[in-house]
């Protein structure tokens, strides 16, 4: 009677339906003496648990932690910052000399060529404007068709 229950736990163990409670069972029955002999090829597997249950390490894990020398990457930042502060000021002082010059554009001493410059302004003003009117009357011709369609 008690071997076919441990041959049906082993079965079930197998399937990977066994409860906690008839693992040990199997567990007991395979580190006992009495072990049926068509069953013996099972028992290095649970016997394994109980061995490995009562060893215990004795070999230290060493820690290994990653070492940062701050020294070289402060210096890799503030040589980062150098570089950066140095392309600003380059940068700034190349456009820094053409706005002098853009200043002075835009600037008549006859009247004539100052009302003409002004006027060219204004037309590619108007036309700009214009262009951006045409599509507003798109936006407004959508807003209307939305709400046909919405009915708000």
């Amino acid at each position: 009677m008690e071997l076919d229950r441990i041959e049906n736990i082993l079965e079930k163990y197998f399937e990977g339906e066994t409860t906690i409670a008839e693992e040990k069972e199997l567990k007991e029955y395979f580190s006992s003496s009495n072990v049926a002999q068509h069953l013996e090829q099972y028992r290095p597997v649970f016997g394994y648990f109980s061995q490995v249950k009562q060893q215990k390490s004795t070999q230290e894990i060493p820690l290994q932690t990653k070492k940062r020398n701050v020294a070289w990457l402060s210096i890799a930042a503030s040589a980062v910052v150098l570089l950066g502060i140095g392309t600003y000021f380059f940068v700034s002082e190349k456009n820094a000399a053409p706005a002098v010059a853009q200043s002075e554009l835009g600037t008549y001493d006859n009247p004539e060529e100052a009302l003409e410059a002004t006027q060219k302004a204004l037309a590619l003003l108007s036309n700009n404007v214009n262009v951006g009117i045409g599509s507003v009357q798109y936006i407004n011709e959508y807003e209307q068709s939305k709400n046909k369609i919405f009915k708000q």
